[in-house]
C-alpha cells in the first residue's frame, strides 16, 4: 500500500525513513547495525550514493540521503534487499537467541505480499520526503540526530555511535579528526 512518500526526483536529495516489519527491534544487537553500516559503504563506494546524515535505531534508520548516479530508488531497493538476506542469513545460524521468533515474524510478513519469496524485513514503503529547502534540512538533521537523546540512549547526540551527530559535533568544534567512536560513511561537507 503507497503511502504518497515517494522517490520521484531520483537525483534529488531526500530524507528517507526504513522501517523494519512490525517494528521488530533487531538493531538493539550490534552485528545488524554492523550490517547496516557496512552496507551503507559499499552504497557510497559502489552505487553513488551520497549519505548527509543517519541514525540507527532500534527498529528502524533515518537517512538524508542522494545519489550521484540518478537511481536512489535502485540503491535504496538494493540496500533493502541486500541487508534482508544478510540478517536473514545470520538468525538462521543459529547465532542469534530470538532466531525462532525473528524467522516466524519475518515468514508472516512476507505471506501478506506477493512480492516476498520468504521472508520480509523491511516494510515496503521509504517514507521519502524530498529535501526543499535549507530549513527543511537544518529539521531534519535535528530530528536524525535527537533520535537516540529522546528515546533515553544518550544524553547529547555526538555520544551515539550509530549515527552521523559526532561528524557533526566534530564540525562544528573546526577539527579535521573525527573522534574514533564515530563512524564516518559520509559526505557532510556536501551540504
Amino acid at each position: 500500500m503507497s503511502t504518497g512518500y515517494k522517490i520521484d526526483n531520483q537525483e534529488g536529495a531526500y530524507f528517507i525513513t526504513l522501517q523494519l516489519i512490525s517494528w521488530v527491534d533487531l538493531f538493539s544487537r550490534q552485528i545488524y547495525r554492523d550490517i547496516v553500516i557496512d552496507n551503507l559503504k559499499f552504497c557510497i563506494a559502489n552505487k553513488g550514493l551520497i549519505v548527509y546524515a543517519y541514525v540507527i535505531m532500534s527498529n528502524h534508520i533515518h537517512l538524508l540521503v542522494q545519489s550521484n548516479s540518478g537511481q536512489l530508488s535502485n540503491t535504496i531497493r538494493d540496500f533493502k534487499s541486500y541487508t534482508s538476506k544478510n540478517f536473514i542469513q545470520y538468525i538462521e545460524q543459529d547465532n542469534e537467541s530470538r532466531s525462532e521468533w525473528l524467522l516466524k515474524v519475518f515468514r508472516q510478513a512476507a505471506l501478506r505480499h506477493k512480492r516476498n519469496s520468504h521472508y520480509q524485513v523491511w516494510t515496503h514503503e521509504n517514507h521519502a520526503m524530498h529535501v526543499y529547502s535549507d530549513k527543511f534540512v537544518t529539521q531534519k538533521l535535528d530530528y536524525i540526530h535527537m533520535n537516540p537523546v529522546r528515546a533515553g540512549l544518550v544524553r547529547q547526540p555526538e555520544d551515539y555511535i550509530y549515527s552521523s551527530a559526532c561528524n557533526y559535533a566534530a564540525r562544528s568544534r573546526s577539527t579535521n579528526t573525527i573522534g574514533s567512536n564515530c563512524e564516518v560513511v559520509f559526505r557532510p561537507e556536501a551540504l
